[in-house]
């Protein structure tokens, strides 16, 4: 479904990654895990369209996406939540989620959506006039993500979902999470709760100074004694 073909990119002068290659097969719940500043977030940007990579190719299904603009590929089925629960905090939560469902295909499934973001966040439609910038740091997560929902989405990018959260809210973001694959929506977390990301996940893969150094299933991967020692003591 989703391949990330030996990438290179980074930011002016500064490369990031360096070959880095993934896939992700419709229907799975794949974790891309490591420290802070490996490239995790810079993988999400290339494939989502906010950084072009210098080297290799992103494809959905057997097409490139490497010359389709942000918005384009949001209306081909691939959204993307970034870290910190990013939302527009002046306009209310029903006005955030309204314009999640901005492409043709998401506007003629708007009602349905809107029912399945409040399905899964009933707190989202008890605010649903309030404005985003009152809410909570969970809440806005929350908000994020039905954003992302109103795309009406095949593959959803998360990016650092627990990020800033209490424990307790981020046990209910990840079943939160499942239930959204279990819905039949395709996912790549980006997450720096390696333990809880590889629990969570059918597969994963590590990632270290932007190199992919670890692949596998999440239950095995746990099992790696460099895995342990360097994410898990």
């Amino acid at each position: 479904m989703l391949e990330v073909e030996r990438i290179d990119a980074g930011y002016k002068d500064l490369q990031a990654l360096w070959g880095v290659s993934l896939r992700v097969e419709e229907g799975e719940l794949v974790a891309l895990v490591g420290p802070n500043g490996a490239g995790k977030t810079t993988t999400l940007k290339v494939v989502s369209g906010l950084v072009k990579p210098t080297a290799g190719n992103v494809l959905l299904d057997g097409r490139s996406l490497l010359k389709e603009p942000p918005h384009r590929i949001v209306e081909m089925g691939i959204s993307q939540v970034l870290e910190g629960g990013r939302v527009f905090t002046g306009l209310t939560v029903m006005e955030n989620l309204e314009l999640g469902a901005f492409g043709m295909k998401a506007r003629k499934a708007k009602d349905q959506n809107l029912k399945r973001v409040f399905s899964l966040f009933p707190r989202l439609e008890e605010r649903k006039r309030q404005r985003a910038g009152t809410l909570s740091g969970g809440e806005r997560q929350m908000l994020a993500i039905g954003r992302a929902l109103m795309s009406n989405p095949r593959i959803l990018l998360l990016d650092e979902p627990s990020f800033g959260l209490a424990p307790l809210l981020v046990e209910q973001i990840f079943r939160m999470i499942t239930e959204i694959n279990k819905q039949g929506v395709t996912v790549l977390l980006v997450e720096q709760n390696v333990r809880a990301a590889l629990e969570l996940t059918q597969r994963a893969y590590v990632i270290e100074n932007g190199r992919i150094v670890g692949e596998g299933s999440g239950e095995a991967l746990l099992s790696f004694e460099s895995v342990r020692r360097a994410y898990l003591a």
